[in-house]
């Protein structure tokens, strides 16, 4: 099942959030600099003995004050006009992130849009992928996991659910 929101990602009672991270995983902007705040200083811990993150992939840590129980820390492409292998990075991430969740028995993730900020990406495209990836991961595993897309904006919720109430994938 795939739904959006508008919604601080950090608040969600979700088993699973997904952070929109750099590649150091130290922290930053962002929802990044939101999530590492609101988990505190273990998460910071943590994420020093991953040894970063490479563009695509994804690594999961305890979520420790958040209220969710994870945190999938994945690394989005910066937008640089498309001719770079950046719609497939950006899937990379949703499908990396979706294989973590199911080792780990994730019922309900949410993700934030992964790198429409400060990368760059363009949100029309960003959600389009976003979507169709996911609604092909859960049916190739026939999985039931909920996945939630938790917009910061007004306008990115209404691109999110524009593109889930016309069916895309």
């Amino acid at each position: 099942m795939l739904n959006a929101i508008q919604a601080d990602i950090t608040t969600l009672k979700v088993d699973a959030i997904v952070n929109a991270a750099n590649s150091s995983l130290l922290g930053g902007g962002g929802v990044d600099g939101a999530i590492h705040r609101a988990a505190g200083s273990e998460l910071l811990a943590e994420c020093k003995i991953l040894g970063g993150c490479p563009t695509g992939e994804a690594k999961l840590t305890k979520g420790y004050k958040l209220p969710a129980k994870f945190v999938i820390h994945t690394v989005g492409p910066v937008w640089l006009g498309g001719n770079h292998n950046e719609a497939g990075l950006l899937e990379n991430c949703y499908t990396n992130s979706l294989k973590l969740a199911l080792e780990h028995r994730i019922k309900t993730i949410a993700f934030p849009s992964i790198s429409t900020g400060v990368y760059g990406y363009p949100i029309n495209e960003a959600a389009h992928i976003a979507i169709q990836t996911c609604q092909k991961k859960l049916n190739e595993l026939q999985s039931d996991i909920e996945i939630t897309f938790c917009c910061f904006s007004k306008h990115d919720l209404e691109v999110y659910q524009s593109l889930l109430n016309k069916g895309i994938c």
